[in-house]
Formats: C-alpha cells, sequence, structure tokens
C-alpha cells in the first residue's frame, strides 16, 4: 500500500495548516491582482495553435505518481493561464457576448468553494439554501417577473432552458408523461427560425425528438411571425398532434432581435399552451429604464433563461431559470427516495432540477 505517514505534518497530503493556506492564498491574491492590473496592456489572445497549447502544458506527460508541491502548483497553474488564455474581460474583447467577471463574483467563488454547501438539500446547507432562494427573488425583481416563482442556478443558458422546457414537458405533455414517457405524446414546440441552437439539444435530450420543432419564419425585424405561429398550431391539431409549447427570445443571438413577447403569450393563452422566453442574450435589459417595450412581455412567460454571467457579470458558468408556478418545477423533478426525505418545510433544490 505504501507509505502512509503524514506529509511535513499534515494529517493528508490534501490537508493545509491556516498558515500555509494563508500564505499560498496571499501570494495567489497578489498574482490575480496584478493580472488584472496589466490586463489592458495585454494582448486579447496569444493566438496560439493548439499543439502550442498543449506543447505549453506539456500535456504529453502520464499521470503524476506523486503530488506536487502546493505553492509550486498554482504558481505554475496561474502562469499557464495568464500567459495561454483569451481574455473575455480584456477592454479590447468584443468577440462575442460572454462579460468579464466581476472582481467580487471571484471572492465570492473562493468563500463559496472554502464553505462548500452542497445546495441540494436545505439542511445541508441552509444559509446558502437561502442565499440562493434570495437571489433568484431579486433578479426576478429585476426582470419584472413574479417575485414568488421558482427557480434555480445553473451551468448555462442551455441548462437554464432545458429546465423550463422539461417543466412545460410535464405540465403540457399529459399527465403519465414521466412514468410512460412520451413515446405517443406527439407532441410539437415551436420557436423562431433564429433560435438558439439549445432548442435542438433540448429536445433531443428530453426524448421529445428534433422533428418536433416547428421552425416558424420571421418578419423583416426577424422575430417569430404570429400569424404563422398560429397556423402552424392549428394545422398539428387537425393532424392529432398534441402543441405544447411556444419559445420566444429575448435578443437572439445573430441579431438581438427580441420577438412581440406579449403577442405570444396571447396566442399560448388561446391554445392552452406554455409559454416560455429565452432571455439568455438579453433578457436582463428588461431592468432597464429604456427597455424596448418587448421584453414587459417576459412577465407573463410561464418560465424564463437568463444568463448571469452575461449582463450580471457573474463568473462562468452561471445560467438561472425561473418558473412561474412552483409547483410546475417541482412537477418536473422531484422524487422522495428514503435518502430525500429531509423533513424540513424549506427549499429542497434536489426537488427542482436534474
Amino acid at each position: 500500500m505504501g507509505d502512509q505517514r503524514p506529509i511535513a505534518g499534515r494529517l493528508s497530503p490534501l490537508d493545509m495548516s491556516g498558515e500555509e493556506f494563508r500564505t499560498l492564498g496571499y501570494q495567489l491574491i497578489d498574482r490575480i491582482a496584478a493580472f488584472l492590473d496589466s490586463l489592458p496592456e495585454r494582448k486579447v489572445t496569444a493566438a496560439e495553435s493548439p499543439s502550442e497549447v498543449r506543447h505549453a502544458l506539456r500535456a504529453e506527460r502520464k499521470l503524476p505518481i506523486e503530488g506536487a508541491d502546493p505553492a509550486l502548483l498554482l504558481s505554475q497553474a496561474a502562469d499557464l493561464l495568464v500567459e495561454h488564455s483569451l481574455f473575455n474581460g480584456h477592454p479590447r474583447f468584443w468577440g462575442y457576448i460572454t462579460s468579464s467577471a466581476a472582481p467580487i463574483g471571484a471572492l465570492g467563488e473562493l468563500l463559496a468553494a472554502a464553505i462548500n454547501p452542497n445546495v441540494g438539500a436545505w439542511l445541508l446547507s441552509p444559509m446558502a439554501s437561502e442565499i440562493e432562494a434570495q437571489t433568484i427573488r431579486w433578479i426576478a425583481e429585476l426582470l419584472h417577473y413574479p417575485v414568488d416563482c421558482a427557480g434555480l442556478f445553473v451551468s448555462g443558458g442551455n441548462m437554464a432552458n432545458l429546465i423550463c422546457l422539461l417543466a412545460a414537458r410535464q405540465a403540457k405533455g399529459g399527465p403519465d408523461v414521466r412514468t410512460r414517457g412520451i413515446a405517443e405524446a406527439r407532441l410539437r414546440l415551436y420557436c423562431s427560425s433564429e433560435t438558439h441552437t439549445w432548442i435542438q439539444k433540448a429536445a433531443d435530450i428530453s426524448g421529445i425528438g428534433t422533428d418536433a420543432i416547428r421552425w416558424i419564419a420571421t418578419d423583416n425585424q426577424m422575430r417569430m411571425d404570429g400569424n404563422a405561429l398560429r397556423r402552424q398550431i392549428s394545422s398539428d391539431l387537425d393532424a392529432g398532434d398534441r402543441p405544447f409549447l411556444v419559445v420566444g427570445t429575448a435578443g437572439t443571438v445573430s441579431t438581438g432581435a427580441i420577438d412581440r413577447l406579449g403577442g405570444l403569450a396571447a396566442v399560448c393563452r388561446e391554445f392552452d399552451l406554455w409559454f416560455h422566453v429565452d432571455g439568455a442574450y438579453g433578457g436582463v435589459a428588461a431592468a432597464l429604464p429604456d427597455a424596448p417595450a418587448e421584453l414587459g412581455g417576459m412577465g407573463e412567460a410561464d418560465s424564463v433563461a437568463i444568463d448571469p454571467h452575461k449582463w450580471l457579470y457573474a463568473p462562468l458558468e452561471a445560467g438561472c431559470a425561473l418558473v412561474r408556478n412552483p409547483e410546475k418545477l417541482r412537477d418536473a423533478f422531484a422524487y422522495h427516495p428514503p435518502y430525500y426525505r429531509f423533513g424540513v418545510e424549506a427549499i429542497n433544490y434536489f426537488d427542482l432540477g436534474p
């Protein structure tokens, strides 16, 4: 089994004394602060090839048999990331919408990692669960969305949109969709031809299938054509299909177009469909005093997805799913095996997502 004795006074090879952690932490914080100060003078990217980056990493190395000195490990990792990255926080980075992370976000990540709460059940993470719930309420308020909604943070816009689609599938796909599946349901969902490719991934992952997507034409401003939507829904109903979901977009990736969300909400009420808004790109603009009027319709949605790692400058990755009726989100995900019976009337996030 090898020598299992403590190393250099540590209880285990991964352990650190408070003093060692403090020393290494100060060194790393100094390094990060110097990096942030130097960022405007750096290149946006080193523009290296994959082989050059792998060479810098010495990627051909085998798994080390022994661990590395933590000070050396942190220093080398910092060198690699600082010298061989593309900096989306650079003042001259205009490549895509992902924003720079605010420095407070980096410190928050450090604090969260130190406490390391399991935000699955309230008893395992009482304060972290309440912080998440409060932040969800604040984001809903920022978007002029009902603050008594349910929601949770996930890895990004793809996952946030997927969670909302699964809530819609449960709410509108029939009472047995979770037990018997969707093989005979003939579910249909509707979005504009400008919708982000998350919709294909979600239709695939959820078992609905990409053939169930109805790509609705857009007008001359790249917004979903409401009349074309009505015609397609009516046609599918006549064919014996089951329409269940309409996706409106608050800022398309290609052009930033905003669908007429209020009009789409009216169509959904007319046909009793779930109305979801993909606001990952531009939904947070609803908070602005001069926000486009179309964004007001986001408050009528059954669910909304946004990306705090864009306009809210959270570190990657941070997506957020909001669902108007909390029970609809719980209905889509909750199971209660013996090890999940915590007996506390509080938010248990394992009930609200995958």
